[in-house]
């Protein structure tokens, strides 16, 4: 979770510091310029889901592995009487 997070922070600083260089340098217009913004924050809404999704789905197989041990436990301690 802690890479995770790393992760999450690191890519919001990164597009506040990105946004703000375009802001600084661009010789575009206003309206061109806030079309680009916006579709750059789509760009990193885009790459954080899909960052999460993977992280979700690697930490549900870290699971389910760490499950199937404790479950081939129980099937193996049922006493017969």
């Amino acid at each position: 979770m802690k890479k995770f997070t790393s992760f999450l922070a690191g890519a919001i600083v990164g597009g506040l510091v990105g946004g703000i260089a375009v802001l600084l340098l661009t010789p575009s217009s206003g309206e061109n310029l806030r079309a680009e913004l916006q579709q750059k924050v789509k760009n990193i809404q885009i790459e954080i889901k899909t960052a999460a999704k993977e992280k979700r789905a690697e930490l549900e197989e870290e699971l389910q592995k760490l499950r199937a041990p404790a479950a081939a436990e129980e099937t193996t301690d049922v006493s017969v009487e």
